[in-house]
């Protein structure tokens, strides 16, 4: 008997709140091999808010890493994000094709971005 791949509609883990501790363990849930990132811009963040006084850099960390979590966390809008930047990327493909791809990455993030401030 073989295995049947395993489908899923919608998120496979629940939208977390914007923490560090939350957003990490939510990569480490939805992809592993970006968690070494994660933690370098993690230490970043936190090292130019100590220089500079301000909380800019923890916030955008977070906002990043927030909508990361919330398109990965999808597997059929990661996979439509990540289909779109590899034809926009292409260097073969049609202007219109590179429109297309070009409009559902901006429609992915702005989704992504929604789902982070709900």
């Amino acid at each position: 008997m073989s295995a049947q791949p395993v489908h899923h509609d919608g998120p496979i883990i629940p939208m977390p709140p914007l923490t560090r501790d939350a957003l990490r363990e939510a990569v480490k849930r939805v992809s592993l091999v970006d968690l070494p990132q994660f933690d370098l811009e993690a230490g970043r963040a936190f090292d130019q808010a100590s220089q500079t006084g301000s909380t800019a850099p923890l916030q955008l960390f977070l906002k990043r890493w927030g909508v990361f979590v919330a398109i990965e966390r999808d597997p059929s809008r990661a996979a439509r994000l990540h289909e779109a930047e590899r034809v926009s990327q292409d260097e073969t493909v049609d202007e219109a094709a590179f429109r297309v791809a070009m409009a559902e990455i901006n429609r992915i993030l702005r989704e992504a971005e929604r789902e982070i401030e709900a």
